[in-house]
């Protein structure tokens, strides 16, 4: 028995499948069935039972994963032990914590898969290299690189009698419950409405908007990922399209690192944002 007897082993146990093992180990496939056969021999028990759309693990595989991990993860530590560790290019990055989740998520997976990167995130107020904030956010002396525009809508209790509505206008929310954010946009929407609308709360964060929204505690205007990306609360249409822009900020006084040029090179441009059937004719800005 040897480490690569183990890791083809776990490769194989991962993926089910002889050919996507071979694969992920670089390696020809009759190679990795003589491996695990060898390994098979050697522990006297059968580690996969063999079929048309792969190999299932049996018990015994299942009880020997673990041992046969930790002395993989225990042998890459040792090899690492006295490894001088390479030169890496540092990027931080403010984060607006009202972004949509799916499209940040998107933007920064190319980076945690660059080994020579040390990425680091911190909070859009913080100290960075660049920041991905709303362009009502940016600075006098910072560049700006639009990626999407993100409208805002309502969201409401699942069970809400305005969940019948496809769309939503203003007198709608008359009398209506409201949790107020620590934004402007809110404010946008319910300009010179009459009568005025019921605050019941207000929520220093989305995820606590969404809360109490999830909660029945009220109905809330928020940015579309937000309430997109959680399936506890409905999300209907507002008929003023009121919308932010997002985007890449970063300092004007200098020349951008390394690291954030490769970034902004990445970066697609203005991408589509997805949307709400609406209605809407009138049309602000947040």
């Amino acid at each position: 028995m040897d480490i690569r007897e183990l890791r083809y082993f776990a490769a194989v146990y991962r993926e089910r499948n002889l050919t996507a093992a071979a694969k992920r180990c670089f390696i020809s496939q009759p190679s990795i069935s003589a491996a695990i056969t060898n390994l098979e021999a050697e522990l006297g028990t059968t580690l996969f039972i063999r079929h048309k759309k792969g190999m299932a693990p049996t018990a015994s595989a299942a009880q020997f994963h673990g041992i046969a991990r930790r002395i993989i993860d225990e042998a890459d530590a040792a090899r690492n032990l006295f490894r001088k560790p390479a030169t890496r290019q540092a990027l931080t990055l403010g984060l607006l914590r009202t972004l949509d989740q799916t499209r940040t998520i998107a933007l920064l997976k190319p980076l945690t898969g660059n080994t020579d990167l040390a990425l680091r995130l911190v909070g859009a107020s913080e100290k960075a290299d660049a920041r991905i904030v709303a362009k009502t956010m940016v600075g006098a002396g910072e560049h700006f690189i639009p990626l999407w525009s993100e409208r805002y809508v309502a969201a409401l209790p699942p069970s809400h009698p305005l969940t019948l509505k496809e769309t939503l206008r203003t007198t709608d929310f008359a009398g209506v419950p409201m949790i107020d954010r620590c934004h402007c946009e809110q404010q946008e929407f319910f300009k010179g409405a009459s009568p005025p609308r019921k605050p019941v709360a207000i929520a220093e964060s989305e995820e606590w908007a969404m809360a109490l929204v999830a909660a029945g505690i009220g109905v809330a205007i928020v940015p579309e990922g937000v309430a997109r990306g959680n399936p506890d609360v409905a999300m209907r249409a507002i008929d003023i399209d009121v919308t932010r822009q997002v985007g890449l900020a970063y300092p004007s006084a200098h020349p951008p690192s390394d690291a954030l040029k490769a970034f902004i090179a990445s970066l697609p441009r203005q991408a589509n944002s997805r949307r709400v059937k609406s209605t809407a004719k009138k049309t602000k800005r947040a």
